[in-house]
């Protein structure tokens, strides 16, 4: 691949707010995977062990580079032009999107395995030491003097994920009551103290900036967190209830055909079923699905009742538009 080419993609990707990493200068084929915004360590870890694996199996040395930003801005971006070869999300919508444009395979789910999704997290609390505010669930999120911070869930399929995993929890606590339920979600959204485009926003706005009394964000982004700046001063809670979050992965076939990367990129997304790779994923605080890493791990991942979408919402079409859409109970609610 050319420079040239490569600065296009970099221009493309600054352009729409995304960034672009990686190396690629005197490899033979460069290898371009769209995530969201929270992955970057995660991929910088997999991605010499895919490198490595290629060679030797192979004989061919290869570039992979990464563009991170929230989920749905870089479905936006592949939409008006980057060339992203595959894409590994962390929500539904944000491929089909890709599919409907006919980007991605309309069959695109049963191309991996389980739903092409090669791990899975949940919606989880970061606090600071000593959990000061007594933050336990759902419902400790809506008191007078607690401030919370997590990613927009127009700009981000973390905080879709969250308000989701809130509404879930107030359905169940009100037996469906539709009128205890926003009121339950418009005292929690505005005890949101900030909201980011991403869950790397939001991180470093709890962290860095020292807003809010707890972060909300995928149990494998706060345990990392915490790994990170310090044990003794933050602690995670996984609430009782949450909700199922699904990571999918597809290969861009158009882009992927265009790039000459037809063949990596299925193989690429195909190591993130590996042993060794969900071994990786689970050292990042992610669930996985092979059964032996399941078993290893098994002390890390407290137990949790996962709402799945499709139970609590229908699907996913009908909760982006009821919810997320252009003047949906999102809007309505913070409007109050």
């Amino acid at each position: 691949m050319t420079l040239p080419t490569i600065f296009r993609r970099s221009l493309i990707a600054i352009a729409m707010g995304v960034t672009v990493s990686g190396s690629a200068v005197a490899q033979e084929r460069e290898l371009l995977n769209s995530s969201y915004d929270i992955a970057r360590e995660l991929f910088a870890a997999i991605n010499p062990e895919f490198q490595a694996w290629w060679q030797e199996e192979h004989g061919e040395e290869i570039a992979i580079s990464q563009s991170h930003g929230g989920s749905s801005a870089q479905a936006r971006a592949i939409l008006q032009g980057l060339r992203a070869d595959v894409v590994t999300f962390n929500q539904v919508t944000d491929v089909q999107v890709l599919a409907d444009a006919g980007l991605v395979a309309e069959d695109w789910q049963d191309a991996f395995e389980n739903n092409a999704s090669p791990y899975y997290s949940t919606t989880a609390f970061l606090v600071r030491k000593g959990n000061p505010k007594g933050i336990e669930s759902w419902d400790d999120l809506v008191q007078e003097d607690v401030e919370v911070v997590f990613p927009n869930p127009k700009t981000s399929g973390n905080g879709r994920y969250t308000y989701l995993a809130a509404w879930g929890f107030a359905e169940n606590e009100f037996d469906g009551d539709e009128e205890q339920i926003e009121e339950f979600m418009s005292t929690f959204l505005a005890n949101v103290a900030v909201f980011d485009t991403g869950g790397r926003g939001a991180t470093t706005s709890f962290i860095e900036r020292e807003i809010g009394d707890v972060l909300i964000s995928f149990e494998s982004e706060v345990n990392n967190i915490r790994s990170e700046y310090g044990s003794d001063d933050y602690e995670v809670i996984v609430p009782p209830v949450s909700i199922l979050a699904e990571f999918p992965v597809a290969v861009v076939g158009e882009n992927a055909e265009r790039n000459g990367n037809s063949d990596l990129a299925q193989s690429y997304l195909e190591y993130l079923y590996t042993e060794e790779t969900q071994r990786l994923l689970a050292g990042f605080n992610y669930r996985v699905h092979n059964e032996a890493v399941v078993e290893e791990f098994a002390d890390e991942f407290p137990e949790t009742e996962l709402l799945e979408v499709d139970d609590v919402f229908g699907s996913w079409d009908e909760a982006m538009e009821t919810h997320f859409g252009s003047g949906g109970l999102l809007d309505q609610l913070q409007r109050r």
